[in-house]
């Protein structure tokens, strides 16, 4: 009898166990459909609007050139800087741009605003000789009033002395 009654209760247990089972459905979703053909590349700069300043940053190789001391040339790396940006700005002819010019602390506040004032408008120079319409480039000069890096030493003068691309919307 004991035999018996276990036998029952392992049949009673296999039909519950076959009462939860899942059932498959009586019809299949569709397979999934490939789209990665079909979508937009993602923009070259995430989360910056195409023409604005972040997009102008992201995009060039720089948005400042520097300078020796007492200068105002613009050498090669700084060339390389100003060609990117002018490749950025021919493809948003609509953007127009302030060329900055700083300088380091040295010197008195008339000598620095008249030689940020000639490293503005060497990189200005520079962008037209590269195309892009003087129409679009206006300067202004900071002098030493706007330092990049604060400090006496020659690491800060190094950065403080500078032109600095900045789009116009």
């Amino acid at each position: 009898m004991k035999a018996f009654g276990t036998k029952l209760l392992l049949a009673a247990s296999l039909l519950a166990i076959g009462a939860c089972a899942k059932k498959p459905p009586k019809e299949l979703p569709p397979p999934p459909v490939d789209n990665s053909a079909q979508q937009a590349p993602p923009p070259m700069n995430p989360g910056a609007a195409p023409g604005s300043q972040a997009d102008f940053v992201a995009s060039v190789a720089a948005d400042r050139v520097f300078f020796a001391t007492d200068s105002s040339e613009v050498d090669q790396p700084g060339q390389s800087t100003l060609q990117s940006q002018a490749a950025w700005f021919a493809r948003y002819p609509n953007v127009r741009v302030t060329v900055e010019g700083h300088a380091d602390e040295r010197g008195t506040r008339e000598y620095n605003l008249a030689l940020g004032d000639r490293r503005a408008n060497a990189a200005k120079n520079a962008l037209v000789a590269l195309g892009v319409s003087a129409g679009r480039i206006t300067t202004i000069s900071y002098g030493k009033e706007r330092p990049d890096a604060i400090g006496s030493d020659e690491a800060a003068y190094a950065k403080n002395r500078r032109a600095v691309s900045v789009t116009v919307q």
